[in-house]
């Protein structure tokens, strides 16, 4: 292991954005959990069942904003058309409900701001000190703005985002294209790449990909999980690298 914490062979590292680079999960958990009550007390009425932690974790949590809302309808057992991606957020489809937690996430975010984690900033400063090259995936189509917010952006030499998966019909976690289409553009195999994830989503990911390493964060006490679903290592802030090399 080298003084990153990471193995010899490891040449660059891809970085998820929420709950690793960001404080943002958090609150993308709370504009879930207004949208799918806000929904299920319409159609249920004062006795639904709410959206909770678990909900999150399991259904949502890294997949891109379509994806989530069918996995989670479809753990309720509802069915709703797809809709198209500029559906209003009042309509009910799975575009208009993912296109209402969005404008609900915008809103926080306009509101609270965005903050980072300094350790996983200092981890990346030393990362590309050490002359490995650094990208940041993410199912978020408002990326690029979230790094911008906590200056961030420059530490990344390349980014796969919801935007540019659209662009490049990409499909998104669980599946591992997001993250292979980072290492190819930073000009690695899979193999010579490390994964950064704090979603279940994200480690299943990182391990059908067959990267070199794979670094779950836990954030809210899901280490066994985190293991379970694919990670080598698990550690609650990105400083632990260091001090365990």
């Amino acid at each position: 292991m080298t003084e990153l914490g990471l193995p010899k062979q490891i040449l660059a590292c891809l970085f998820d954005l929420d709950g690793v680079i960001t404080r943002t999960a958090v609150v993308h958990a709370a504009a879930w959990k207004r949208t799918f009550d806000d929904f299920l007390r319409g159609r249920d009425g004062d006795g639904f069942r709410p959206f909770d932690d678990a909900d999150y974790a399991a259904y949502v949590d890294g997949l891109p904003r379509a994806d989530g809302v069918r996995s989670f309808l479809a753990s309720r057992g509802v069915e709703l058309p797809d809709g198209t991606p500029d559906d209003p957020p009042d309509r009910g489809t799975v575009h208009g409900l993912g296109n209402r937690k969005n404008d609900l996430l915008l809103d926080m975010i306009r509101n609270d701001g965005v903050e980072a984690y300094d350790g996983t900033l200092r981890y990346i400063e030393a990362v590309r000190a050490h002359g490995l090259r650094t990208a940041v995936v993410s199912s978020s189509a408002n990326c690029r703005d979230v790094l911008r917010s906590v200056g961030a952006e420059a530490l990344f030499d390349v980014r796969i985002d919801g935007v540019v998966a659209a662009e490049r019909r990409l499909p998104g976690k669980p599946r591992p294209d997001t993250f292979l289409a980072a290492a190819k553009d930073l000009g690695v195999e899979p193999s010579e790449a490390a994964v950064f994830e704090d979603a279940l989503a994200g480690m299943d990911a990182g391990r059908s990909g067959h990267f070199g390493y794979v670094v779950g964060v836990d954030r809210v006490g899901q280490s066994a999980a985190l293991r379970a679903h694919g990670a080598d290592i698990v550690v609650q802030d990105l400083d632990e690298l260091g001090e365990r090399a």
